[in-house]
């Protein structure tokens, strides 16, 4: 019975960071600033490149 509750409490603990982590992601939108920076670096790598498209 004590194995079980622990077990329980280390779940129950597990989904409170869990919790709190996506609720700071959320609020910050630190998920679009992070895609936003990507997006930026990605264009950066790619407007090096020459392009061999002709019309």
């Amino acid at each position: 019975m004590k194995k079980l509750l622990a077990i329980l409490k280390l779940i129950a603990v597990m989904l409170g960071w869990a919790t709190g982590i996506l609720f700071i992601v959320y609020f910050w939108n630190l998920d679009q600033k992070l895609l936003g920076w990507a997006y930026v670096q990605v264009n950066r790598i790619f407007d090096k490149k020459k392009t061999d498209i002709k019309f």
